[in-house]
């Protein structure tokens, strides 16, 4: 039999063991809890700064095209406007067997003037934000329609959502910059653009009949870059599909509900 002071030193050196052993376990717990908390505040100080990274960038390219805009409006317009009336002026004296070429000159400083002022509003976000999404896209369609580059569509399904002003210029920048790479690169003769407004997501899709191109292939440009990053910050879905032969389609899921809650609740 053991003695009382045995049985007490072991039952002493059990109770240290099990001390150890919590204070062991706490201390491995509160470590990992600070380690993730530390893992989740640079994750999200790092998810902040790239969100003002491409904010910023995204400003200074808004301007950038903003200026441009002016530059095309105010001064090439201008000119365009008094070649046009100077043409006006001019073709009073000019004889008959020269009239057929000189409306000819006439009708394209017109068409020009017509083409840069469409082309000016289109890359002003100010004008963007007056017209709306469907407004400038409508007026990018009938751009390509006149120029008579490809024969383009704007198809609208369901009612049509209040979408965020700045939400509004990144949709319309991210279609933009698909419609230049179908007009610059992809060989098209049609362009269907479709929004369906649902009740908590506006869907939008974009597609050309054009040669394609090999995904896997591509390279990531700059373009694509753009489109991507332009989405992330409006918390918007990007899908790009090609293939070599069957044209290329762009779909975009914006999460009008999110939105317009997130708007809600900083207006009050």
């Amino acid at each position: 039999m053991l003695r009382k002071e045995e049985i007490l030193l072991i039952v002493y050196f059990i109770l240290v063991i099990l001390f150890l052993a919590g204070f062991t376990v706490l201390f491995f717990i509160t470590y990992q809890k600070r380690k993730n908390k530390l893992l989740k505040e640079n994750f999200e100080a790092e998810q902040k700064f790239r969100a003002e990274l491409s904010n910023a960038r995204l400003e200074i390219q808004e301007a950038t095209l903003k200026n441009v805009s002016w530059e095309l409006h105010d001064n090439i317009g201008q000119l365009l406007a008094i070649a046009k009336m100077q043409i006006n002026l001019l073709s009073k004296s000019v004889v008959e067997e020269n009239q057929k070429a000189f409306a000819e000159v006439k009708n394209m400083v017109s068409d020009s003037l017509t083409e840069v002022r469409a082309l000016s509003r289109s890359l002003n976000n100010e004008v963007v934000d007056q017209k709306g999404l469907e407004g400038s896209v409508e007026n990018e369609i009938e751009r390509f329609n006149r120029l008579g580059v490809l024969e383009a569509e704007l198809r609208v399904k369901g009612e049509p959502h209040k979408i965020k002003t700045e939400d509004t210029v990144i949709l319309f920048r991210i279609l933009q910059e698909f419609f230049s790479n179908v007009i610059k690169y992809a060989d098209a003769s049609r362009l269907d653009v479709e929004f369906d407004y649902r009740p908590e997501e506006l869907r939008i899709s974009a597609s050309d009949n054009g040669k394609g191109f090999d995904i896997s292939q591509q390279e990531t440009g700059s373009g694509l870059l753009n489109m991507k990053s332009r989405a992330e910050i409006i918390d918007t879905e990007f899908h790009l599909d090609s293939s070599v032969g069957k044209g290329t389609s762009l779909s975009l899921r914006y999460p009008t509900k999110t939105r317009t809650n997130e708007q809600n609740d900083h207006n009050r």
